[in-house]
């Protein structure tokens, strides 16, 4: 398996030769992280978000429950399935571990077929879940993000630029006078039409970070992080351009031809910032490129 594609495992004991013992059997499957008390592994979870986390139960300052109490307090760390190793079998302290949110038990001392099916049957409610989440934020139509998608990574990109004082970029792009192209060419041209401004739009970016959504209907959205109103300006024009110069072919091989206007704002948020107002005029401006005309980029009065 490539190493990119592999899930990952946070293995916390403070004993080494357990943590050496859990590596041998799960390597090969997994990318593995260690930790050998449970402050480097609150860092280490922080830092890389490994997809599952064995957690010792007793280790010295801050034991297993101090560790899963404090993982599923934050809101970045509280869905991370955390499987306790541990040497004790009392039911009352599966009953605590349970409680606080373990999703499972291994036993002390450890059986290599026992650990790869605990850790598999974990891994692949994981995955089937994160497949299920992509479905649902991906537009069925033109294979990128849908609004929910927009919606998800825009709460990103705002907490981020709020962290790092720095400016985000929104455009906002509408087809123009899309009814009358579905109505001279039909509903189903009207499709190709939309994949292919989804696909223009998303080949017009400069970076694997600027991201693009279906808005809705005929509008797409894209963001742009740390990206000032001239730049954001200069890659609206690239993407209008790119539309207009564009033919998308229709039954017969028809040639078909439309504009869009874009809509422009740029802003560096604070935590009073409102995101609703920041993309509200972004959408005024494109409303002023179709009130003037169309086929234009304006930015924010």
């Amino acid at each position: 398996m490539n190493e990119a594609n592999k899930n990952s495992i946070l293995i916390v004991d403070d004993e080494k030769s357990n943590i050496m013992a859990l590596t041998e059997i799960l390597r090969p499957e997994y990318t593995i992280f260690s930790a050998i008390n449970g402050r480097d592994a609150i860092d280490i979870v922080e830092e890389y978000t490994p997809d599952i986390i064995l957690l010792d139960i007793l280790m010295p300052e801050m034991d297993g429950h101090d560790v899963i109490a404090e993982l599923k307090n934050s809101d970045k760390t509280h869905n991370i399935p955390v499987i306790f190793i541990t040497g004790l079998d009392s039911i009352k302290d599966e009953e605590k571990g349970l409680s606080l949110g373990a999703v499972d038990y291994i036993s002390k001392p450890f059986s290599p077929v026992i650990v790869k099916l605990r850790v598999r049957s974990q891994v692949k409610v994981i995955n089937l879940i994160r497949t299920i989440e992509l479905m649902s934020m991906t537009d069925q139509l033109t294979g990128i993000p849908n609004r929910r998608g927009f919606d998800n990574r825009m709460h990103l990109e705002w907490s981020r630029a709020i962290r790092e004082h720095a400016s985000i970029s929104i455009l906002l792009m509408d087809v123009d006078r899309f009814k009358v192209y579905n109505d001279t060419y039909g509903h189903q041209q009207g499709d190709v039409l939309l994949q292919a401004v989804a696909k223009i739009a998303a080949q017009s970016l400069n970076r694997s970070i600027d991201f693009v959504a279906r808005w809705g209907g005929e509008e797409f959205v894209v963001l742009l992080e740390n990206t000032d109103l001239n730049g954001a300006m200069n890659i609206a024009e690239r993407i209008r351009a790119n539309v207009e110069n564009t033919v998308v072919l229709a039954e017969e091989g028809i040639q078909t031809k439309v504009t869009i206007s874009i809509g422009v704002n740029t802003h560096a948020p604070t935590p009073e910032s409102s995101r609703d107002i920041f993309i509200s005029k972004a959408d005024k401006a494109l409303y002023k490129a179709k009130e003037t005309g169309r086929n234009k980029v304006c930015g924010p009065d």
